[in-house]
């Protein structure tokens, strides 16, 4: 391949040669969680978030040829079809998995395999594996690579090429479709940060459902003989130029490419809300727990706070009392409230009567941001940093360190499990007990199995 060579000719032939065997042990661990975890987090969507079940009504009316499943509430759909109402209940809880960096590639990755291997009716466990570590691959390595201003949403920006990338895979397509794909699927990458600062919007919850979407319809189109654009990431008006003012580091996206699988690194979160407010999630509840504080004693939380986290801090009256269950888990007041009100926070506790909790909006009143400049987002986003005043003006403080689901304490299979079972319990369509057990022995052992949607099966048939 000339250095000349378009990124978008590079990435084809990356996704075109790699096969099961180039993928690391790390990467193919992450890449199986992935897939129980977004499914996991699909299923508590279709019975925790109430905008899903709008989403629904317009997919299952619309119906169609039945070739893919909709989780949560039975019945199937066209490929594209199920992978938007997946897409849009695998993120609506903002508890689907992250990169250490931040965003979030596998809520619109994973529907989209899922849909297409279902339509094609057999897929074996290590080309579902692949296609998954593929996408989560290219996801990091442009996500982490370009000069970005908190402005675009690179969940959905970058996530349609690792989407299509993903999807291109499991459809088995040569090389020049897959460059193909990718050009298509620049029709929809878009999305700014708007959607995620703004309040009041059900779309900060359902915009992977439209990127999922893409990803299908640009692998089919692509197949069908639909070409792309032949400079696409860096043509005088390619992506990098355009969306990031040229801004972006092409010997590091290519460093390794092929021989490491930086999906690898895939983050599983302990709660159902935006990962940077875990941070302050984890410590208000060891300084909690640790100093045997009632909810009752506190006089006042300060939550010291950089750039970004100051999105989740205001307007401070809208953000200590937010309308949504969307809105709450952007939160940084709320969610330290209710952490410091539950002891715990568990997916039952977002709910319609949390946000109406007298004890947990009382202790929101009393959550002051404190601007600090050393927090700020760069690549990675510091640990968050707290102190809780009681009442009788004792102060104790503490560094959201060591995170449930963090690089510092990743989350074990067994924990997946646990966090599963949850999500599963909670459902538009409540699944058995039985039918979580044998999907959880299907996904451990996913590269073990001849064909990969008995995993689906074993959760909707």
């Amino acid at each position: 391949m000339p250095s000349s060579s378009d990124l978008c000719q590079v990435f084809a032939n990356h996704v075109a040669d790699t096969r099961f065997e180039d993928l690391s042990k790390e990467a193919v661990e992450a890449a199986k969680k992935s897939i129980l975890d977004i499914i996991g987090v699909t299923l508590a969507g279709s019975g925790m978030e109430p905008a899903v079940r709008s989403v629904a009504d317009v997919v299952l009316d619309a119906g169609g040829r039945e070739e893919a499943s909709v989780l949560g509430f039975g019945g199937k759909v066209p490929a594209q079809s199920a992978a938007f109402m997946n897409g849009v209940m695998a993120h609506c809880l903002d508890f689907d998995d992250q990169t250490p960096w931040g965003a979030h590639p596998d809520s619109s990755i994973v529907p989209a395999v899922l849909a297409l291997a279902e339509r094609k009716g057999k897929i074996s466990g290590r080309d579902l594996v692949t296609s998954v570590a593929l996408g989560q691959d290219l996801f990091v390595r442009m996500r982490c690579n370009v000069g970005w201003r908190q402005d675009w949403n690179l969940s959905s920006v970058v996530g349609a090429f690792s989407g299509a990338a993903a999807a291109a895979h499991i459809q088995g397509l040569t090389r020049a479709q897959i460059a193909h794909a990718l050009g298509i699927a620049s029709m929809q990458s878009s999305g700014t940060m708007q959607v995620i600062f703004g309040i009041g919007s059900d779309l900060r919850g359902m915009y992977a459902g439209f990127t999922a979407q893409g990803a299908v319809m640009s692998a089919l189109l692509a197949q069908k003989g639909i070409t792309g654009i032949e400079e696409l990431f860096e043509g005088k008006a390619g992506i990098f130029n355009v969306y990031f003012g040229g801004k972006y580091e092409r010997d590091r996206m290519v460093d390794g490419l092929g021989k490491e699988y930086l999906g690898a690194a895939m983050l599983y979160k302990a709660w159902p809300a935006v990962g940077n407010v875990h941070t302050y999630i984890h410590a208000t509840i060891e300084l909690m727990k640790q100093h045997g504080l009632k909810a009752s004693e506190i006089e006042q939380i300060k939550v010291f706070v950089g750039d970004f986290h100051q999105r989740m801090c205001y307007p401070l009256d809208l953000r200590r009392a937010p309308a949504t269950l969307v809105d709450a888990k952007f939160s940084l007041p709320f969610c330290v409230a209710l952490a410091a009100a539950r002891g715990q926070i568990r997916i039952s506790d977002f709910s319609a009567a949390a946000l109406r909790d007298p004890e947990v909006l009382g202790i929101a009143r009393k959550v002051v941001p404190v601007e600090d400049s050393t927090l700020d987002w760069k690549v990675k986003i510091p640990s968050g940093r707290m102190e809780i005043t009681t009442r009788d003006g004792r102060t104790f403080g503490r560094v959201g360190d060591n995170v449930p689901g963090s690089p510092e304490a990743p989350m074990s299979w067994d924990e997946l499990a646990t966090k599963f079972r949850e999500c599963a319990s909670v459902a538009a369509v409540p699944v058995s007990a039985d039918r979580i057990t044998r999907a959880l022995e299907l996904a451990r052992d996913l590269d073990a199995l001849e064909d990969a949607t008995v995993l689906m099966k074993s959760l909707t048939s």
